[in-house]
């Protein structure tokens, strides 16, 4: 049943009465103003987001035209650029500016530290997020793959003394090169004491050291001679030891230290975006009611473990005693920030007279600030912003006139809310290739309100293949990797963020570890982010969180961008540098098999999960059966890249159509064990999840600038209309 407005829009009854019964009755909102407003915005605002769809597609029109006149020529980069020049893709790069953003919380403008990304609409990923905060070090490193499972350091259902050890010794290591002794090792002590505001580790002979660096200590709980527990500092971050001579591993150390908790997850984007499979307004309601829940504290979800159900919430704030003896307050909670949708989709949440639906991303930035408001009252049990901000993120945005649109949007939105000027706040994902180009006019558009620049690989990736899908056959994935252009888009990322002045206001971050499982990988790589010049990067997981957390001890990250600051910058026309194959680049028949096997295999994989279950990011078993954490980026990729060798006959429709019979087989094999799984062969002329497959692979150059979203939708809606019959 639909609602008629007081204008000619209608709003869909279930989502009219979420916001009427259960968002604003916490505010002093009126009603009806509230709904006018809204619907005046929409009708401003969704034609101007429609004539910037129709310049991507106008833009992509002519740069396909552009390489097809030119086929078989040799590529010449300086015409190229005047071409991209010429149509407005690529615009003039003004004076240098710095941003101005005030209010913003510590965790995005001064410290620097791991950030996961959720799907909202799966409470209990959200709550487990937001409570990863503090995580614990020894679980960290117990249950993952940093220390290997052989030579009796197996895990198993009993604990492993051996392996239990080997974390103790690895957790001291950190305490010794982070938090080292006068003399001594932290291998060696017996017992702390806080001795006049110092930090004693007493040793078997009876001698002692403090800190080399005193003010390490900043607080701790229990008596000073007998502490239950001290915390530390280090690159802003903060490190509790916990002592229990009766615990798992208390009972096995000679300190009696059970555990390290690590200041781990800073922040979390709770997602609504490329994680979350929502495709109608049943779907969409339950994202912005989990949203309430976590802006109000009130989310709460049932889990088991070791046999008994426990009511998970999120963590209260941490209470420890200064050394001042004044309480020393901490944030139990990582800060959030909440990812709307991009410009392109739809809702059918609200619509005009003609049946239009509006825009879905200008529906978030009312909605999820209407709710996010609430965290600004002085009664909000659970805070998040201390300073008053709310944190959007903003993916898929297609250069300067697009940044500045949201940026307006969000100015309506805090007219309509009574909000100050600049609350929102923006985040800028620099993952589109007309945005990377144009990244400082980007940045220049929210110079005021932006918080955060980072960089996605796969779906900058998904958008190099379809903007020049014309150019020429691309090289197999792995090669495009390491061409000039990513290296230049990763560096002129940091560098443009510098020199537009984020540090100490801004997030400079960098994409996901997509590997859950493989920590000891993670552990070896990824900190080659901080040592970019990032202050964040995305993990998978609160456990990848703590360990990640390891490596901006390692790294002081504003020495890092300091240094940064003074190099000389990558150059934009790396950028341009289109990443196909050279005429002489030549592959074997196995090995385009393969590369069109391992694309189809995780279509197939992500696609079956997406379109039967709803479920928009999971760890999925790639063709070597390895869990990756895919979502529509990784899709976009994979789709594209398929579509691109179609089209230069690399590859022939029929090959295609083989191979993706074969990899149905797989996929099925691959979730047998997984409930209430739809196989999708030996029918796999019924089968939703590869019917939508087969759309992603060969309507892929009809799709908006490569994106999935779609056809995924149709699709996933198609079978919740099945079910529901």
């Amino acid at each position: 049943m639909n609602m008629t407005l007081q204008k000619c829009s209608f709003i869909n009854e279930g989502f009219y009465n979420f916001i009427n019964e259960e968002v604003l009755p916490l505010h002093t909102l009126n009603a009806s103003t509230f709904w006018h407003d809204f619907e005046t915005l929409v009708a401003d605002l969704a034609p101007m987001n429609q004539a910037l769809l129709v310049t991507r597609e106008r833009m992509q029109e002519q740069i396909d035209q552009w390489h097809m006149n030119r086929k078989g020529q040799p590529f010449d980069a300086i015409e190229y650029q005047g071409f991209l020049e010429e149509i407005q893709y690529l615009v003039e790069e003004k004076e240098d500016f710095s941003i101005t953003t005030e209010n913003v919380d510590e965790e995005i403008a001064l410290l620097a530290g791991p950030q996961l990304v959720v799907p909202v609409n799966n409470a209990r990923f959200a709550l487990n997020a937001a409570n990863a905060r503090w995580g614990s070090l020894y679980d960290a490193l117990y249950g993952t793959d940093v220390i290997p499972v052989a030579d009796g350091l197996e895990r198993g259902h009993q604990y492993n003394e051996a392996r239990g050890k080997r974390v103790i010794a690895i957790a001291k290591d950190f305490l010794d090169e982070h938090f080292p002794l006068e003399m001594g090792s932290h291998q060696n002590a017996c017992s702390y004491v806080v001795y006049y505001n110092h930090l004693l580790a007493f040793f078997a002979d009876g001698s002692s050291s403090g800190l080399k660096d005193s003010s390490q200590l900043v607080a701790l709980i229990g008596p000073r001679n007998e502490p239950e527990s001290l915390l530390l500092k280090h690159n802003g971050l903060h490190v509790e030891v916990q002592f229990d001579p009766n615990g798992k591993n208390g009972i096995h150390d000679i300190a009696n230290i059970n555990d390290m908790i690590l200041e781990s997850a800073l922040s979390t984007i709770m997602d609504c975006e490329d994680s979350v499979a929502a495709v109608d307004a049943e779907d969409k309601i339950e994202v912005y009611r989990n949203w309430l829940g976590l802006t109000r504290g009130t989310l709460e979800v049932s889990v088991e473990k070791e046999g008994q159900q426990h009511i998970r919430r999120l963590n209260r704030d941490r209470r420890y005693t200064g050394m001042d003896r004044q309480d020393y307050l901490l944030p139990g909670r990582s800060l959030l920030l909440i990812r709307n949708v991009g410009h392109l989709m739809q809702s059918d949440l609200m619509q005009d007279a003609e049946g239009n639906f509006a825009p879905e991303g200008i529906i978030d930035a009312v909605v999820t600030s209407l709710i996010a408001a609430l965290d600004l009252q002085q009664d909000n049990p659970i805070q998040n912003s201390r300073t008053g901000s709310i944190y959007i993120v903003k993916p898929k945005m297609h250069g300067p006139e697009e940044v500045a649109f949201t940026s307006l949007l969000f100015s309506r939105v805090e007219s309509m809310l009574g909000l100050h000027k600049n609350t929102i706040k923006m985040g800028i994902m620099d993952e589109e290739r007309r945005t990377s180009l144009n990244l400082k006019e980007c940045i220049r558009a929210a110079k005021d309100r932006v918080v955060f620049i980072n960089t996605g690989f796969l779906d900058r990736t998904g958008d190099e293949i379809h903007t020049s899908m014309h150019a020429g056959p691309f090289l197999p994935k792995n090669q495009i990797k390491v061409q000039p252009w990513i290296q230049a888009y990763e560096n002129r990322n940091v560098e443009i963020g510098l020199s537009c002045g984020l540090q100490g206001k801004a997030q400079i971050g960098k994409g996901m570890w997509a590997m859950p499982d493989e920590m000891a990988s993670m552990m070896t790589e990824k900190v080659a982010h901080p040592k970019a010049g990032a202050n964040t990067a995305w993990v998978p997981s609160p456990t990848a969180a703590t360990l990640h957390a390891m490596h901006y001890h390692k790294v002081r990250v504003t020495s890092v961008q300091n240094q940064i600051k003074h190099r000389v910058p990558s150059k934009r026309a790396d950028l341009l540098k289109i990443p196909t194959m050279a005429a002489d680049y030549t592959l074997s028949s196995d090995e385009i098999t393969a590369e069109i096997e391992n694309n189809i295999q995780g279509i197939l994989g992500y696609v079956v999960r997406w379109v039967e279950s709803g479920v928009g990011c999971s760890k999925v078993p790639n063709i070597k059966d390895v869990g990756l954490m895919e979502d529509r980026a990784t899709l976009r990729i994979s789709s594209q890249h398929i579509a691109n060798w179609l089209l230069h006959e690399v590859c022939s429709k029929e090959q295609v159509d083989q191979i993706m019979l074969r990899m149905a087989c797989r996929v099925d094999e691959q979730n047998r064990m997984t409930p209430d799984y739809q196989a999708m062969s030996p029918n796999t002329l019924n089968s939703p999840a590869f019917i939508a497959a087969q759309e992603l692979i060969f309507q892929a150059l009809d799709q908006p600038n490569g994106y999935t979203e779609p056809l995924l939708h149709k699709n996933r809606a198609q079978v919740k209309q099945g079910k529901n019959l």
